[in-house]
């Protein structure tokens, strides 16, 4: 069976915002009798256990209950690998030796239809002479996969059809790192993932995701993208907005509230999990952000 997942980088504490998602997530998977799994996506160097020990507190205070052990991605290292090569051996990548202001340069024009950021294919086509007189000034490349500005269509649970242009998207950061949009896409494809819940801010990745995992010959999820939760000033949540975090409010509060922003629960009413899976449907959940007024900064 299909499972569902959530999947944390641990940088840092959860605040609402991630905490909505996850409770979104677990809601979807538990309403269809699927597994929930619990993924952290420890790559990032700013990553440390206590951040991941923290995380884990605070879905358990919130009542979210994962199915097996926890599966980091520091751990996986050889499945990216075994990825990329595959992609490499069919000719499908490049080095990248750009910076990144020099992307930023070169991406300051309008790229109509392209997604946000696109790499404009400036190493793409690279002789080996080039590659040569890069390599001696010793700047690490990049491994960039050649996207050939495919269109990929993604119908999403709340967005709908969405429709974009694949770039060439990074595997291998120059630092080494397997980048996100690969190891994302490997991950839940070897976990048997059936359906990806997550912010939307992440919507106009998903159609590089998608066309990365047909190339691979990977299963391809079906998403549900959960609107953000901005701040009182309209800007999305992040540390400034420091009151919003389960460690100040409490488990059943935080639930509550969470709850009530996504219409599964009125002032007053139960928000016990078996309440909110009795009333949990994705095709009522909100469609635009949440705006958080019930706090300020603390």
């Amino acid at each position: 069976m299909p499972v569902g997942r959530y999947a944390p980088s641990p940088t840092g504490s959860l605040h609402l915002g991630n905490l909505r998602t996850a409770l979104v997530a677990w809601l979807a998977a538990r309403v269809d009798g699927s597994a929930f799994l619990l993924r952290s996506e420890d790559l990032d160097p700013a990553s440390r256990p206590e951040h991941e020990a923290a995380q884990q507190a605070d879905l358990a205070a919130l009542g979210l209950d994962w199915d097996g052990p926890v599966v980091r991605q520091s751990e996986r290292r050889d499945l990216y690998e075994d990825a990329i090569g595959r992609l490499t051996t069919a000719g499908l990548t490049y080095p990248c030796f750009c910076t990144r202001r020099e992307i930023q340069d070169a991406t300051r024009a309008p790229h109509g239809v392209a997604p946000d950021g696109a790499y404009p294919g400036t190493c793409r086509a690279l002789t080996h002479a080039d590659r040569a007189v890069h390599q001696a000034t010793g700047r690490p490349p990049a491994l960039r996969l050649r996207g050939g500005a495919a269109r990929v269509e993604v119908v999403d649970a709340l967005a709908g059809r969405v429709s974009g242009l694949v770039d060439d998207v990074v595997l291998r950061r120059n630092d080494g790192l397997p980048a996100y949009n690969l190891v994302v896409v490997v991950d839940d494809a070897a976990q048997g993932v059936g359906e990806v819940v997550r912010g939307d801010d992440l919507l106009g990745s998903t159609p590089r995701q998608v066309h990365l995992a047909r190339r691979l010959g990977l299963s391809v999820p079906t998403y549900l993208h959960v609107p953000l939760v901005l701040g009182p000033d309209g800007a999305r949540l992040a540390k400034r907005h420091g009151a919003a975090t389960l460690a100040k409010l409490g488990g059943d509060e935080v639930r509550a509230l969470l709850s009530r922003s996504l219409g599964l629960a009125a002032e007053g009413e139960p928000t016990d999990l078996p309440t909110l899976l009795g009333r949990f449907s994705r095709d009522r959940l909100p469609r635009e952000p949440w705006v958080l007024r019930d706090l300020g900064p603390g």
